[in-house]
C-alpha cells in the first residue's frame, strides 16, 4: 500500500497531481515486486534494527553501480515498516526537469539542503543521505567499499539537533558490477581529475577507466548484499561541546559503516551466488546461517 504524502509546510513544496500519481503507482509496483525481488536472492539482514516508528537517519555508502543503494534501501525499509523513505539527493537534483524530476520526488527524494534535512525530521520522516555523495560513486583500481567522506558531518549535526537515531546501512555487490582499470594516481586517473569536473560541471567527481563483461561495458551480474546496523542514539551528553560530539557521532557512524562493508566483503567471498551464477543459487549464503551470519 502506498504510504499517503505528507505536504508540510515551508521549505517542502506540494507534490503536483502527477508526483502523486505516480507515488501511487510506484508503491503499488513495490508492494507487488516481492516475489520477483526475493527470486533473485538480494542478502538483506538487520531489518529488526529499524525503529518501528520510523523516525530515523540512514547513512549509507554509495558504490559505483549506484541504482543499487538507492533502489534497495528504501524497497526494502518500505517493505518492513509501509514507509516511503525521503532520500536527500544531491543540489544537482534542483536542476532535473520534467518526467525525470517527477519520478524522483515521487519515489521521495529531495535537495539535501539542511532546512529540507530539518523540515523532515520535525515531520518525523525518515530519511537517507550518503555523506560521500557523487564522488564516491566513481571508483579507481583499489577503492572498492571506501568511503570518500571528505570530512563531511553535516548528517550528524542534523540527526543531533533533532535527536535522530542514525542506522548505519552498508551495501556491498555494486562496486563488483564494473572493474576499474586504472589508479587515482596513474597518469589517466590524474588526467580526469583535472578535466572531469570541467566536463560534468561537478567538482570532486572524476571519470575512471572501467570495464563490465569481458571488455565492454555490459554490467558484471551480483548479488547485492545490504546490511541495516545498530542504531546510534545522537542526544549530545551533558557537558559535552557541541562540535566534539558532533564529530564523535559523525566518527562513530563511519566506523561502523566501514565494519559492516568490511563483514559483507568477506560474506562475499564465501557465497556461490555472488555472480548470480544459477549453479550457486541453492547455496546462496542466508541470514540467520552459520555463513550468514
Amino acid at each position: 500500500m502506498a504510504p499517503t504524502p505528507q505536504h508540510p509546510s515551508g521549505t517542502l513544496p506540494d507534490p503536483s497531481g502527477r508526483v502523486q500519481a505516480l507515488t501511487r503507482a510506484i508503491f503499488t509496483l513495490a508492494d507487488r515486486a516481492g516475489p520477483i525481488v526475493d527470486l533473485s536472492r538480494p542478502y538483506v539482514d538487520g531489518l529488526g534494527n529499524l525503529p518501528r516508528d520510523g523516525r530515523f537517519l540512514l547513512v549509507g555508502n554509495h558504490t559505483a553501480f549506484g541504482l543499487a543503494e538507492v533502489v534497495l534501501i528504501p524497497y526494502f525499509v518500505h517493505r518492513e515498516l509501509g514507509v516511503r523513505v525521503r532520500g536527500l539527493a544531491d543540489r544537482s537534483f534542483a536542476d532535473a526537469r520534467g518526467l525525470a524530476a517527477d519520478l524522483l520526488a515521487a519515489a521521495g527524494a529531495v535537495i539535501g539542503e539542511p532546512d529540507i534535512g530539518a523540515e523532515l525530521m520535525r515531520n518525523g520522516e525518515t530519511v537517507l543521505v550518503f555523506p560521500g555523495g557523487g564522488p564516491e560513486m566513481p571508483k579507481f583500481k583499489g577503492e572498492d567499499y571506501q568511503l570518500r567522506w571528505q570530512g563531511r558531518s553535516g548528517f550528524a549535526r542534523l540527526a543531533i539537533a533533532h535527536d535522530y537515531p542514525i542506522v548505519p546501512v552498508g551495501l556491498v555487490g555494486g562496486d563488483d558490477v564494473y572493474r576499474s582499470l586504472v589508479s587515482r594516481d596513474s597518469t589517466f586517473g590524474r588526467l580526469s581529475q583535472a578535466v572531469s569536473p570541467r566536463l560534468l560541471g561537478r567538482p570532486g567527481v572524476a571519470i575512471p577507466l572501467v570495464r563490465g563483461v569481458g571488455p565492454t561495458l555490459i554490467p558484471r551480474p551480483q548479488r547485492m548484499y545490504l546490511r541495516f546496523g545498530t542504531p546510534l542514539q545522537t542526544a549530545r551528553p551533558a557537558g559535552v561541546p557541541a562540535d566534539t560530539w558532533e564529530a564523535t557521532v559523525k566518527e562513530r557512524t563511519q566506523s561502523a559503516l566501514e565494519t559492516t562493508l568490511a563483514d559483507l566483503q568477506q560474506l562475499r567471498t564465501t557465497d556461490p551466488y555472488r555472480n548470480l551464477s544459477p549453479l550457486g543459487w541453492a547455496g546462496a549464503v542466508l541470514p540467520g546461517t552459520r555463513s550468514g551470519k
